[in-house]
């Protein structure tokens, strides 16, 4: 806050309020004050016009600073605390509040009003009027009073009572909207001449000669015919078109008038009737004039109710539309999200009298529909506008936004946060589900490879063994023969030369290749003498076997793997040329599955 050295009630006090939004204004600006209407305020501050003081309220006001003064050591007996007479404005220097006292700290405040019975008995019961606590909000929202002590008395201890009264967050940006709102009234407010308002009082009705009609059994002597012409010139003179508030003033008086001329009509019959019993002149220009009286009165009575209806009806018609405008400017804005709103504009106009009280009345009905309104669409907003972030886009978690949208926004965030943490949880397990399924389907064709694989290795392993028993039989039929010579080229390893019929050559072949102990070639030369070669393991992988370098294999996966990591798959090389390690050319299948399996199973590992 901004705290200005003025003493409340001096010129400077004064000019600092002409250019402020004043506590005091507040009740008028939210259309609450009895004693003064928001439009007149507003007409003052667009215009700088102000009321002007009588010497009978500035006496008031003294009386009030007097009490006030006298008031202010029995609230700090009260407290136990100085309280200081304190000006200030909030930071904007937009609001401006004028405190009758404060603490050091301003954590309390004083208000002070002066004594009146009826409004004491309601802050003795603990409340403090509607016409006041706008004010007292605004000197919250200034100076950060925690409580005020309000207090209503002349002075004296025998009539002082007070008690505490405490704002809210939500009354307080309540204050803030309806200043604004204000300020857009006086910024679009339409200049007009202003005219001094007179006493209406009704126009005077020609007076009608009085009737006089005596009888003697017959009419001796009466102004009947005088009578009867001059009073329906007057009621013929009277207005019926009612436009103005002395148009109706003027009604209102001739249907009286009309009414006692009617009485009047029907009393002097009624005389003349007691001092004769048949005239029959007399009897039909008093019943004449009697009736002319009657109609024209319920007619123009009748006339005086609709008019004051309709004219009622187009007040409220013009509020409840100019809301209606506003509304929907409010819910384009938004996207189309705008509840309905219900106003009070038939209740507000209910009781009174006068048109100009009746406008009064339906402008601070506009004006508290507009606030209250202005303060949905911002929460709309606000809420809307929270589920879009950096990173995040909420809005498909609210089908039914158009139902909660209008929340407050403390329980707007929290739904939304139910609903994402909500939304997460079965976002992970959904997730979850999907990786245990990829890892069923995984595993069952990891399985179902195992098996086919085991199969077919069964039936490798099978069908080698039926060839080697074929092989053997043959070799042991060859070796036993007396007649029969080794074979020209005939492999035979060389530990198991000396009985070659004892082994089948096809394994022993293999086991030599896989051992590295070489192999004997017998060979049977044209003397038919027996010829035993030894060759090398290396020289027959490289003669009879097709092999590939670890190199070779790389080049083929696309990328680079070691001996000793595919020694960790279970596959061994066959020979060395050299430095370079040689592996059967024709498991080169077998050792991309074996390293695809090993991938999948890292992936595994890593998933869970």
């Amino acid at each position: 806050m901004i705290i200005h050295d003025v003493m409340q009630g001096s010129p400077e006090w004064h000019a600092l309020r002409a250019n402020t939004r004043n506590a005091s204004e507040a009740p008028a600006m939210m259309g609450v004050s009895p004693y003064k209407s928001r439009s007149a305020l507003i007409r003052e501050k667009a215009t700088g016009i102000t009321e002007e003081i009588t010497p009978d309220m500035q006496r008031r006001f003294d009386l009030g600073h007097m009490a006030e003064a006298m008031a202010r050591p029995l609230v700090e007996a009260i407290i136990g605390e100085d309280l200081y007479p304190l000006v200030a404005t909030d930071d904007e220097g937009h609001l401006l509040a004028s405190s009758d006292g404060a603490t050091m700290t301003c954590e309390i405040g004083f208000e002070h009003k002066l004594w009146n019975a009826d409004f004491a008995a309601q802050v003795a019961a603990g409340n403090v009027p509607d016409s006041h606590k706008w004010q007292l909000d605004q000197q919250i929202a200034v100076f950060g009073f925690e409580k005020i002590i309000f207090v209503v008395s002349d002075g004296t201890p025998e009539n002082f009572v007070y008690c505490e009264y405490r704002s809210t967050p939500e009354r307080i940006a309540k204050l803030r909207a309806g200043w604004a709102m204000f300020d857009q009234d006086v910024a679009n407010y339409q200049p007009e001449v202003i005219e001094a308002k007179p006493i209406l009082t009704a126009n005077p009705i020609d007076n009608l000669p009085a009737l006089v009609i005596e009888v003697t059994g017959r009419v001796t002597h009466s102004n009947l015919v005088e009578f009867k012409a001059a009073a329906v010139a007057v009621i013929g003179s009277i207005k019926t078109d009612l436009v103005t508030d002395q148009d109706f003033v003027d009604a209102s008086a001739a249907v009286k008038y009309l009414k006692d001329v009617e009485d009047n009509a029907k009393r002097a019959k009624q005389n003349a009737l007691d001092q004769t019993t048949s005239i029959a002149e007399l009897h039909r220009a008093l019943d004449e004039v009697a009736k002319m009286a009657g109609d024209v009165r319920k007619a123009l009575d009748k006339k005086i109710t609709e008019e004051k209806d309709r004219r009622k009806e187009d007040i409220v018609r013009a509020g409840a539309d100019a809301l209606g405008e506003y509304w929907r400017a409010l819910n384009d804005r938004i996207g189309g999200y705008m509840p309905p709103f219900e106003s009070n504009f038939g209740g507000v106009v209910k009781g009174l009298k006068s048109l100009e009280s009746m406008r009064e009345k339906v402008d601070a009905e506009l004006a508290r529909c507009k606030i209250a309104t202005s303060e949905i669409a911002d929460r709309i907003e606000y809420n809307i506008k929270t589920l879009q972030g950096e990173g995040f886009d909420w809005r498909f978690l609210f089908p039914d936004i158009a139902s909660v949208c209008a929340k407050a926004k403390d329980d707007f965030t929290a739904l939304l946060m139910s609903r994402v943490s909500q939304h997460k949880e079965a976002e992970a397990k959904r997730l979850e589900a999907e990786r245990e399924k990829i890892r069923a389907e995984e595993q069952e064709k990891a399985e179902k490879a195992a098996a086919e694989k085991a199969a077919a290795e069964k039936a490798a392993s099978e069908a080698l063994a039926s060839q080697n028993a074929e092989t053997v039989a043959n070799n042991q039929t060859q070796f036993e023969a007396p007649e029969a010579k080794p074979e020209v080229g005939a492999w035979i390893p060389e530990s198991l030369a000396p009985q070659p019929a004892a082994v089948c050559a096809q394994e022993s072949f293999a086991s030599a290749v896989t051992t590295g102990i070489g192999v004997t070639k017998i060979s049977v030369n044209e003397s038919e003498n027996v010829e035993a070669t030894h060759v090398p393991a290396s020289q027959i992988v490289n003669d009879c076997l097709a092999t590939i370098k670890l190199g070779e294999i790389c080049a083929r996966l696309g990328f680079t793997v070691t001996a000793d990591f595919l020694a960790s798959l279970g596959v061994s090389p066959v020979a060395t040329d050299k430095n370079a390690k040689l592996y059967d050319a024709n498991k080169f299948p077998t050792i991309c599955r074996l390293i695809s399996e090993h991938v999948m199973s890292l992936a595994f590992k890593k998933a869970a």
